[in-house]
């Protein structure tokens, strides 16, 4: 008699376990939004967890400090500047005090947060963005451009805004005809031509069967460690590779409870020292739930194959350049020893600027005071603008194409 030995797939997160924390870490009467909208109603970053909550006359979300936990009284001060209720929020990954909201108003809006927290209801952002006509949905921050915002709605408009100067700078309203949160058909578009990039799309490289529940399956991925997360009742976990079947299950975590929508922190707030790779923050009816997942390790020495440097705050681009046709990778950060945020340098170049002027109050707030020019600032603006003329300058262009391409009977 023979026998053969299977081959086990070797990865340093087969072993990778989760845990939800202990009820006295948890945050309690959390009036979690009743909205009919799939979205994570959660977001989180080092600094801060933010919850969609249900609100009588308008919408509005809570923000309070990483740290905190136990009960929530009911009169915490909120966001509360939204006209009807708010459907997505997404902090800025670039300044971990700014957070954008979107509404069933049909507007965004950005605020800024100050550190510890609301000390009273905070009533005016400091930007707010019209170019929808019905309610928005979707956010989207540019992981490595300053200040470059993505917005979608019911209305099937795309709009890409530069947040620090309020500036709508892309609008595609044709590229894509079906609602943007449907799953029905998926495009990779080009913002800054306008375009539907030719990708092969028609077929699936893995397909992974999936049970039904009441809870909503939100995704997770996290690009340090090529992980996928999917988690309602249960959160299975996956590991994306070049190799086929690409797609390979680890394990999963299950609770009885079907979770309301859910965050996740980005890598700068995990805790290294506990190898703690992920960080869900579970939304129950009325409660918030951390859960860690772990790659258990012997040693307390720092797991450097387990942290690849991440993503900073620092962007690589600023908007302008963005705009202007540059790219670029997302300036890293080592986890060894923790992550404390750096000073930025661009930190505020949003804070600065004054007050847009609002439709409906048709004046604006004075300029805030601004500080004497160095060499330095005037030679970053000066870059700046020149970014702006290029980028004018390639619209330009592009329109004109489009024009002679009408004019011969082309389109």
């Amino acid at each position: 008699m023979s026998f053969r030995r299977g081959v086990v797939r070797q990865s340093k997160f087969r072993h990778v376990f989760a845990q939800a924390w202990k009820a006295e870490h948890c945050i309690d009467d959390v009036r979690v939004s009743r909205v009919t909208w799939d979205s994570p109603l959660c977001a989180v970053n080092p600094k801060f967890i933010a919850v969609i909550i249900e609100a009588g006359g308008g919408g509005a979300f809570l923000v309070v400090p990483i740290s905190k936990s136990g009960r929530i009284d009911q009169s915490c001060p909120t966001v509360c500047g939204h006209a009807a209720p708010v459907l997505d929020i997404q902090w800025s990954p670039h300044d971990d005090n700014i957070i954008a909201s979107a509404s069933e108003d049909c507007t965004v809006k950005v605020w800024q947060i100050p550190d510890g927290g609301l000390t009273s209801p905070m009533t005016e952002a400091i930007v707010t963005l019209e170019g929808h006509s019905k309610r928005v949905g979707i956010l989207a921050w540019h992981p490595t451009a300053f200040n470059i915002l993505l917005t979608a709605g019911c209305d099937n408009v795309i709009c890409v805004w530069n947040v620090g100067t309020g500036e709508l700078v892309y609008q595609l309203s044709d590229a894509h005809p079906d609602l943007i949160y449907s799953i029905k058909a998926l495009r990779v578009i080009d913002p800054r031509r306008g375009t539907v990039l030719k990708k092969d799309l028609s077929e699936p490289m893995a397909v992974q069967e999936m049970d039904t529940s009441n809870g909503v399956l939100l995704p997770f991925y996290d690009p340090d460690t090529n992980m996928v997360y999917l988690g309602d009742c249960t959160i299975r976990y996956f590991e994306v590779t070049d190799e086929s079947p690409y797609v390979h299950f680890l394990n999963l975590y299950s609770s009885k409870e079907p979770q309301r929508g859910a965050g996740f922190i980005s890598k700068r707030g995990v805790d290294v020292n506990k190898c703690e790779i992920a960080r869900f923050y579970k939304l129950h009816e009325r409660k918030v739930e951390p859960i860690s997942m772990t790659v258990p390790r012997k040693s307390d020495l720092f797991q450097g194959d387990l942290y690849p440097d991440t993503a900073s705050l620092e962007p690589a681009l600023l908007a302008d350049e963005w705009i202007a046709g540059q790219d670029a990778p997302p300036l890293l950060v080592s986890l060894s020893g923790g992550y404390t945020a750096p000073p930025s340098k661009h930190r505020d170049t949003l804070r600065s600027k004054p007050k847009l002027v609002s439709q409906d109050s048709g004046t604006g707030a004075a300029p805030a005071s601004t500080p004497t020019p160095t060499p330095t600032s005037l030679l970053a603006e000066m870059k700046a603008l020149r970014a702006v003329v290029l980028a004018q300058s390639q619209r330009i262009e592009l329109l004109e194409r489009q024009l002679a391409r009408i004019e011969d009977g082309d389109v």
